[in-house]
């Protein structure tokens, strides 16, 4: 397993991979949609400037977006002492700037970390996990989204997530064109690679199942990492430990959270947990708990 300056470089080099590459699917699904459906270079240019758009906006305000969207609230000190104190011991552990707290009103058992960098993050915890988990516990939860901040995940899944969006947005804006009467004007004249259409095909069709596995395979490796690494910072897994079993019992759900946004959480906050199956498994945004537990443990390599 990497050290955790080796996931830091990694994680940096990754977020300027994920960009390239989504950026070329984004770019192939355009020519394809453009080839089949005989709209010219505009439409093309047009899906490039709108991905690369939405990303540096949402690269920016991830932080806020994702905050506004689980309706958290800045932790007060008269009520959540402990959380805060936990929060900004650990930032020093981690030697990264403190990042902003907030509280997700639900008794659901859940946290997240967002934010493109160490100098713009912020943590939010639910209060069902601050009412229920002991402060070794609750050190575990904060260590493992402080580590995620730490190791720049937040920034790769932030990206991730906008991308595969990019794509979904612009297929359905294809959708819409054609159904409105809005399709190409290819001439009768010109003929179709037969060969090319096919393949047009099978990658519109592909693309955003492709992006949204490569997305969840991601998500499921950094909570990997984040689980180790939180051990670093406390110097407890007992804590983690403890903490997952609790919010794997607790099977309260968590009603702000949306499907983009469950990868931000250190558990899924949309789905019922039976990830066992390999299928359930190749579709989940988190690694089952008992695998992770095991890793903590030291029965997995």
């Amino acid at each position: 397993m990497q050290n955790l300056y080796e996931q830091i470089d990694s994680n940096k080099r990754r977020s300027w991979l994920i960009i390239t590459l989504f950026i070329a699917l984004i770019t192939a699904v355009g020519y394809a949609v453009s080839y089949l459906y005989g709209y010219d270079w505009t439409f093309l240019v047009g899906a490039v400037i709108f991905s690369s758009g939405g990303s540096v906006v949402s690269y920016f305000y991830s932080d806020r977006i994702a905050i506004s969207i689980a309706g958290a609230t800045p932790a007060d000190m008269s009520t959540h002492k402990q959380y805060l104190s936990v929060v900004d011991n650990l930032s020093r552990v981690a030697r990264i700037p403190r990042p902003v707290a907030y509280v997700i009103p639900s008794p659901a058992l859940n946290a997240f970390a967002t934010g493109r960098d160490p100098e713009h993050a912020a943590i939010a915890v639910t209060q069902g996990l601050l009412d229920q988990l002991t402060r070794t516990e609750l050190e575990g939860v904060v260590a493992h989204e402080m580590s995620h901040i730490k190791n720049f995940d937040t920034r790769l899944m932030t990206l991730v997530a906008i991308l595969v969006g990019s794509i979904t947005i612009i297929l359905n804006w294809v959708w819409r064109m054609n159904a409105y009467g809005g399709g190409g004007r290819k001439s009768s004249n010109e003929k179709s690679n037969p060969i090319f259409m096919i393949a047009g095909i099978l990658l519109i069709i592909l693309a955003p199942i492709i992006a949204k596995l490569i997305q969840l395979a991601i998500s499921r490796r950094r909570e990997f990492y984040a689980d180790a690494s939180a051990v670093l910072f406390t110097r407890q897994p007992s804590g983690l430990i403890g903490a997952l079993k609790k919010i794997d019992q607790v099977k309260i759900p968590l009603n702000q959270a949306t499907p983009s946004t469950a990868p931000l959480y250190i558990s899924n906050p949309v789905h019922d947990g039976k990830t066992e199956q390999w299928l359930g498994k190749l579709f989940s945004t988190h690694p089952p708990v008992v695998e992770r537990i095991s890793a903590l443990e030291g029965k997995t390599s």
